[in-house]
């Protein structure tokens, strides 16, 4: 088999697609809850603790060296505001996908417990007898 049939074969196969759509509907889910937490979460957030924008704190290791009106080496900040926002979106997508795969188990757990088919009725007392009636009849002729 040689090399593009084999790619070809790998790269058509079902799995690696659906990962392939995976990635980039993950992707899209990434961006959804970004901004569902810069645009929606975040403010009333920021509202109750007195306006604050979780991007805007961060302590500064050194001021920025400036020469005349150009800074000859910018300031060193350690941002953890950029953090505790990078926590949340983190704990946000988490619970989203908790929720995502609890719904797919339950899903699949149903499928699994299909009730088993009935097993057949058992002939009645007549049927059987009607049964065997035949079974003679059959033998003596």
């Amino acid at each position: 088999m040689g090399l593009s049939t084999e790619l070809k074969t790998f790269l058509l196969r079902g799995n690696v697609v659906d990962m392939a759509v995976g990635i980039v509907v993950g992707a899209a889910f990434g961006k959804v809850v970004t901004s569902f937490v810069n645009d929606i979460l975040m403010p009333p957030i920021s509202l109750l603790l007195g306006n604050t924008n979780f991007s805007d704190l961060k302590i500064v290791l050194r001021k920025a060296a400036t020469e005349g009106a150009e800074v000859a080496a910018p300031a060193i900040t350690w941002n953890y505001g950029n953090f505790i926002q990078t926590v949340i979106d983190f704990l946000i997508v988490g619970t989203a996908i908790f929720f995502v795969i609890k719904a797919m188990n339950a899903l699949s757990r149903k499928k699994e417990e299909k009730p088993a088919p009935a097993p057949a009725p058992q002939p009645s007392n007549e049927e059987r007898l009607l049964a065997e009636i035949r079974d003679l009849l059959k033998k003596s002729n």
